[in-house]
């Protein structure tokens, strides 16, 4: 039997290596609405009583005057109010795109497999902390959907079907993305309801003005964070001649054409930086991660810059 190349199609076995990688990954964003994007758990902040004490601070109108903190404000001369923490569970849902266009890959590893090191990864880092994981592995013509659950024998069974759907990856399919979308989106109302960690991770090559309303209505009530894989070809062209083909057509590129090179790069740039800008709107986060370099090197870099 043919062994088969890591790099091009993904296996139980190797995805399962990064739950090692996870207990070693500190991954933190300060602008998301949780204190820790993978840590799990989450504190919010409440004026009730019965809870963990965090600080006081200046009172406003509104506050239960139940909670006001008569030392403080004897000290002070103002009014001050206590605020108290509590731990609320912090369920996540991962997104993972295994659709034809995520079969590209022109240097190291493709897209798809990226996808699913990253839903690994992640999976692997939520698990640790003791919430709930699913997710749904969309395939284009089709989708698989993992209710969140606390138990390890759940993530293997999403890593599988994640597996399986890439495999299948360069069959040929005939769908449409956004319909299919609507369809999905109808099945995740169920489960998605409020103070989730949604991570949809994708090429987001057809995403259109429906889908970042649908990004937007999510946003709402969850943490939204969009991880966008991408190849190095997408962003820039090799400094030669090359031939890009499917089954049906073959283009010929002359990369030492500087105004194509130019135009090209430009135009990746710009749509990405319009997509971010959109999303930022409904504060929902989006960072990139390449084919290349290795996943868990570009999420220290990410986090630790956010």
């Amino acid at each position: 039997m043919k062994a088969i190349n890591p790099n091009i199609f993904l296996t139980l076995e190797n995805l399962l290596k990064f739950e090692w990688v996870s207990s070693v990954l500190n991954l933190r964003a300060g602008k998301q609405r949780s204190n820790s994007i993978l840590s799990g758990r989450y504190a919010s902040r409440l004026r009730g009583r019965g809870l963990d004490f965090e600080e006081s601070r200046p009172y406003v109108i509104g506050d239960d005057i139940r909670n006001i903190d008569w030392n403080v404000t004897a000290k002070t001369g103002k009014t001050h109010t206590k605020v108290f923490t509590e731990e609320k569970e912090k369920p996540a849902f991962i997104f993972v795109d295994q659709s034809p266009t995520m079969g590209f890959g022109s240097m190291n590893k493709t897209k798809a497999v990226v996808a699913g090191e990253l839903a690994s990864l992640i999976a692997h880092k939520i698990k640790k902390s003791g919430d709930r994981v699913g997710g749904i592995v969309y395939s284009g013509d089709s989708y698989e959907l993992i209710t969140p659950k606390r138990d390890s024998r759940n993530i293997i069974y999403f890593l599988q079907k994640i597996v399986e759907a890439n495999q299948n990856i360069y069959k040929p399919k005939e769908f449409d993305f956004e319909s299919s979308l609507v369809e999905m989106v109808s099945k995740l109302h169920n489960v998605i309801t409020h103070d989730f960690l949604v991570f949809i991770i994708s090429d987001f090559h057809r995403y259109s003005d429906s889908v970042v309303k649908y990004f937007s209505q999510l946003s709402l009530h969850n943490d939204v964070i969009l991880i966008k894989v991408y190849d190095k070809m997408e962003e820039q062209l090799p400094s030669e001649k090359i031939v890009i083909s499917n089954k049906n057509y073959q283009v010929n590129i002359d990369g030492k054409n500087k105004k194509l090179k130019d135009k090209l790069n430009t135009d990746f740039d710009n749509n990405y930086k319009s997509f971010k800008s959109e999303l930022e709107k409904y504060e929902i986060s989006m960072f990139k991660i390449n084919t290349d370099q290795p996943v868990e090197d570009q999420l220290m870099e990410v986090f630790g810059g956010m």
